[in-house]
């Protein structure tokens, strides 16, 4: 699969993921950015778009922006979503992650609004609450909800199998760089950063007995 089939997959992936989130009780809209952090992760291919995004809109300066807050403590995942449903399936722990919200906010944010809104990550867009999380202080969301998303971000893992996910920060900083982004389209990527995992396919979908109702019709 090449990287315009692959973007044309994710970006269907996206609008069913939007209309799935379209629902009147959602009390997140715009300024609302508490869950807005710098523990964001995403795949290669969402960082691929993104960084094209960035370049093609004149918005260069959102790199410095990252570079100049790279040194700061943030969120670096141990696995990804479909090796963590593999570690489930055999019956094992995942691995020990350590994940803060007070690591601090994402360092794209502005005036509490998002520079890349149009192509923000599957992480931002499925990140949905009943009530106003600034009041609460956590997200309210349904079981049902979150299994729905676990399988989108399976599925998105998939697509780029051949890639790796990471902290969106460590993804983007590696996505400024036009070789890292030709080597991308080229399938060529060597192992990019100790801080980035590798990609798997999907070997088990990750939902449980009490959701399937809920994620099937989603799934067709």
């Amino acid at each position: 699969m090449n990287t315009d089939t692959k973007l044309a997959v994710l970006d269907q992936i996206y609008k069913i993921c939007d209309d799935f989130a379209e629902t009147p009780d959602l009390a997140c809209q715009r300024y609302c950015a508490a869950c807005c952090t710098r523990n964001v992760t995403l795949t290669t291919l969402e960082g691929y778009r993104i960084a094209e995004h960035i370049i093609s809109n004149g918005k260069s300066d959102l790199f410095a922006k990252l570079e100049n807050e790279s040194d700061k403590k943030r969120f670096h995942p141990l696995t990804t979503t479909n090796r963590l449903a593999v570690l489930c399936m055999e019956g094992k722990e995942p691995p020990e992650e350590e994940n803060d919200a007070s690591f601090g906010s994402c360092p794209f944010l502005t005036d509490d609004e998002c520079p890349v809104y149009p192509v923000r990550p599957f992480g931002c867009r499925c990140f949905v609450s009943k009530q106003d999380c600034r009041e609460t202080g956590f997200a309210d969301v349904e079981p049902s909800v979150i299994a729905v998303n676990n399988v989108f971000l399976q599925y998105i893992e998939h697509v780029d199998a051949q890639g790796y996910s990471g902290n969106l920060t460590d993804i983007l900083l590696f996505m400024e760089s036009e070789d890292n982004r030709q080597s991308y389209m080229n399938s060529d990527l060597k192992r990019i950063s100790e801080r980035l995992i590798q990609n798997s396919p999907i070997k088990v979908v990750l939902v449980s007995p009490e959701h399937r109702d809920r994620v099937e019709p989603v799934l067709k």
